[in-house]
C-alpha cells in the first residue's frame, strides 16, 4: 500500500519577493544534510482522514500552532522518490519562525545501542525566496513551488 502524506506550503508576500516556509527534518539522520533536505510541513494521513484536515493537523504538530483560517490553494499530488504520495495546499501565513515548536519522535540512537532518544520532527523552519527554496527543498517537491508561483502569478 502506498504511503500518503498531506501538507501545507505556507507563503508570505509584501516583501521584495514571495517567500515560502520550509522545514528541516529533525533527528540525527538529517543533522548534517541541508541543501535538498528541506520540505513543506507535512505528514502521514490516518486511514479515513480528510486530506486537508490531515495537512492542517500536521502543520500544527510540526510548527506548534494551527494555521489561521483562510483560503487554501490546491497544489495537487506528487510522488516522492521513495514512492510516498504527497497532497498539498498553499496558504498565506506570516509565521514567526522563532516560535516554531515541533512535536517529537523516538528513535534508537546510536543504532543497535538499545538507547531510545527523543528528537524533534522538525529541528528548524525558515523563510526562503523561491530561488533559494528550489535548492533547499527535496527535489521531488519542487513542483509544489512551481504550482504556487503559477497560481499567484509570480516569476520563479
Amino acid at each position: 500500500m502506498t504511503r500518503h502524506s498531506a501538507g501545507l506550503l505556507l507563503f508570505r508576500r509584501g516583501r521584495a519577493t514571495l517567500e515560502v516556509l520550509l522545514v528541516h527534518p529533525g533527528g540525527p539522520i538529517w543533522a548534517r544534510r541541508d541543501m535538498g533536505a528541506w520540505s513543506i510541513p507535512k505528514g502521514e494521513v490516518d486511514e479515513g482522514e480528510d486530506l486537508l484536515a490531515a495537512a492542517e493537523r500536521e502543520v500544527a504538530e510540526e510548527l506548534g500552532g494551527a494555521p489561521p483560517p483562510g483560503t487554501r490553494l490546491a497544489l495537487g499530488d506528487l510522488v516522492q522518490r521513495g514512492g510516498k504520495r504527497v497532497t498539498a495546499w498553499a496558504t498565506e501565513w506570516d509565521l514567526d519562525v522563532t516560535a516554531v515548536r515541533s512535536n517529537t519522535f523516538e528513535l534508537e540512537w546510536p543504532p543497535r545501542s538499545g538507547v531510545r532518544r527523543a528528537f524533534p520532527e522538525v529541528d528548524r523552519a525558515a523563510w526562503f525566496g523561491l530561488r533559494e527554496a528550489r535548492a533547499r527543498i527535496l527535489a521531488s517537491q519542487v513542483p509544489f513551488l512551481d504550482r504556487l508561483a503559477a497560481l499567484i502569478d509570480v516569476s520563479t
